[in-house]
């Protein structure tokens, strides 16, 4: 039975707030919560399954995003219609990163938001990210584009950052010669 997460809303000071490292290897209640992010997040990026259970498309999640201030992201990317590549990184560090900056075209989106947001978010094109999995064994992820966007919005999570605060309010919008738009 599926039952939707508890995703804290924008105006909860809990996700303003600096998540501590994780104590590894992580609980059975963690695990469990995990498999819940990733079955809402890859049920939210098919369109049958969004509109049964009411789910707003989503990429990612953050344990702040649930009131748990421990530093755990997870991450569902679907690379090809219908494939979809699971990321569960613990104690996450940006360890390196492009120069080159993209921003995501219609601009970023966040399920801690229920609002609409315009402006164009600056970031890293490729990161590099180093942390943990579930059982404590060390990971190194490279990522680039949308991916690279993805752990950036969540790391970002983790410090009590989100998306909007990245936006320049004089000039919310890039044109193509600024930044690669994608």
């Amino acid at each position: 039975m599926f039952k939707k997460l508890d995703i804290l809303d924008e105006k909860d000071k809990r996700l303003r707030m600096t998540s501590k490292d994780a104590t590894l290897p992580l609980s059975k209640e963690y695990k469990k919560i995990i498999q819940q992010i990733i079955d809402e997040l890859t049920y939210s990026q098919i369109e049958e399954y969004a509109t049964k259970y009411d789910l707003r498309p989503g990429m990612g999640l953050a344990f702040p995003q649930l009131g748990i201030l421990d530093r755990i992201i997870v991450i569902v990317h679907e690379y090809e219609e219908g494939k979809f590549d699971n990321y569960v990184v613990v104690n996450p560090k940006i360890v390196s990163y492009s120069e080159e900056m993209i921003a995501a075209e219609v601009g970023e989106g966040c399920l801690s938001v229920n609002r609409d947001v315009e402006g164009h978010v600056p970031r890293y094109a490729r990161v590099t990210i180093e942390g943990y999995d579930e059982d404590g064994n060390k990971i190194k992820i490279r990522a680039r584009e949308e991916l690279s966007i993805a752990f950036q919005h969540e790391v970002d999570h983790l410090n009590g950052i989100l998306f909007y605060d990245r936006i320049n309010k004089d000039k919310p919008f890039f044109n193509e010669g600024e930044i690669r738009l994608i």
